[in-house]
């Protein structure tokens, strides 16, 4: 037996990274607690605590996190518009600093020196999760089996994984027929590894995707609250079903976007780390708050602010992916995009089709948008003559620049 290290707490999700590396810390002389963090995900809890138990964890954790999730992470990412190189919308990079806050709150609760994870050495997770714990408390430890040499030497591979696996009776999921990671939880689900590592390979939903082309649509309305500034309210029209609460509206619209395939997407992504990865993910409820908040936003909110706010919201995802939700800059953006958020009150009604959202009309006590003023029947207060100065002044900058290029070209060809 290896001599006592201490007491590590294991951000611990009961697939095979997780079981094995439970297993492997006591080898090392670890005093081990589980750490099961519900976020939404479809899990049977209470068999992934006796199957912890088992495996020789000290105690088990398993805290549900989901409704912070949705309010404290998820709401400020709506609120951004949040998108990583214009497609992402960051669901697992989300989850991780909710997750690793708890990790750090039961570390310091048992007095546990050290936390580890199973995130690969290859990925953005080991940044994200040991970012937030670091930034949480500076003094703890963080163990990392796939960095260490002793570890990922010992398996190089998930073949070997399974092995160990085998050997020590730890029951898993996955299997050599079906090698690929999946990560669920509120906001999405993600597919990465295996035969998916192959960027042409054709992804057919074999892997068990939950989202299906329906041909029946859904009409909805999207609310946004006049002292929040989140979502607050979802109505289907088609049979009068309303959910208020955050975590409950989000179920919901989960459940009813995924039925029609919406925010299903397959791409190849930048890491952190400096490499390429292709990841296929499903985010059903956030692809509809996107595309309804990006719609009230522009309904509500003065252009020029607007723009600013787009730059924001593209340093905000960039910081999201990156780990650094709990950096100063990153709290900095939030409360700045929380501040532009306070116009943004209303009502998005849209439909859900064969995996598209479609807006359908808004309304709101605050728009910025003037019917009369913009119609093509009514003058209203805005005098059409008026715009043949604007176009004169904005032209003079053109005219000079291309005086200035006919003046070279005639240079050139003497």
């Amino acid at each position: 037996m290896a001599q006592s290290k201490g007491t590590v707490v294991l951000a611990y999700s009961g697939g095979l990274d997780t079981s094995c590396i439970l297993v492997w810390l006591k080898e090392q002389g670890y005093d081990v607690i589980a750490y099961l963090a519900n976020i939404g995900q479809k899990e049977d809890f209470e068999a992934a605590r006796k199957k912890a138990v088992a495996l020789g964890a000290k105690k088990v954790y398993i805290e549900d996190v989901s409704r912070e999730f949705v309010e404290q992470f998820i709401w400020p990412a709506v609120q951004a518009n949040a998108l990583y190189e214009d497609r992402y919308l960051l669901g697992t990079a989300l989850a991780r600093p909710c997750i690793a806050r708890r990790l750090v709150e039961i570390a310091q609760r048992e007095g546990a020196q050290h936390v580890a994870h199973g995130a690969t050495g290859k990925g953005n997770d080991q940044v994200r999760f040991e970012l937030s714990c670091y930034a949480l408390c500076p003094k703890i430890k963080v163990v990392a089996p796939w960095r260490l040499p002793e570890f990922y030497q010992r398996f190089p591979g998930r073949r070997e994984l399974m092995d160990y696996a085998k050997k020590h009776g730890i029951p898993v999921p996955v299997t050599p027929q079906t090698p690929w990671s999946m990560d669920e939880n509120l906001m999405h689900i993600s597919y990465e590894a295996g035969i998916l590592e192959n960027p042409k390979v054709i992804d057919h939903g074999s892997h068990g995707a939950g989202g299906v082309s329906c041909i029946r649509s859904l009409i909805g309305n999207f609310t946004a609250g006049p002292s929040v500034r989140v979502p607050v309210k979802v109505t289907n029209t088609g049979d009068g079903a309303t959910r208020s609460s955050a975590l409950e509206l989000f179920v919901y619209l989960n459940d009813i976007a995924g039925k029609h395939g919406v925010g299903r997407i397959d791409i190849v992504e930048n890491r952190f780390v400096g490499m390429k990865s292709r990841g296929i993910y499903e985010t059903p409820a956030g692809t509809i708050l996107y595309h309804a908040h990006l719609d009230i936003e522009a309904f509500t909110m003065d252009r020029e602010v607007r723009k600013i706010k787009q730059g924001l919201s593209l340093k905000f995802s960039e910081l999201v992916y990156n780990g650094f939700w709990h950096s100063p800059e990153c709290e900095f953006l939030r409360e700045c995009i929380g501040r532009s958020q306070e116009p943004v009150e209303g009502t998005v009604r849209l439909s859900v089709f064969k995996g598209h959202v479609y807006i359908l009309g808004r309304e709101s006590p605050r728009s910025l948008y003037n019917e009369e003023l913009v119609s093509m029947n009514v003058q209203g207060d805005y005098e059409p003559a008026d715009a043949t100065g604007f176009i004169n002044i904005n032209s003079l900058r053109l005219k000079e620049y291309h005086r200035l290029q006919s003046k070279v070209t005639v240079k050139q060809d003497e």
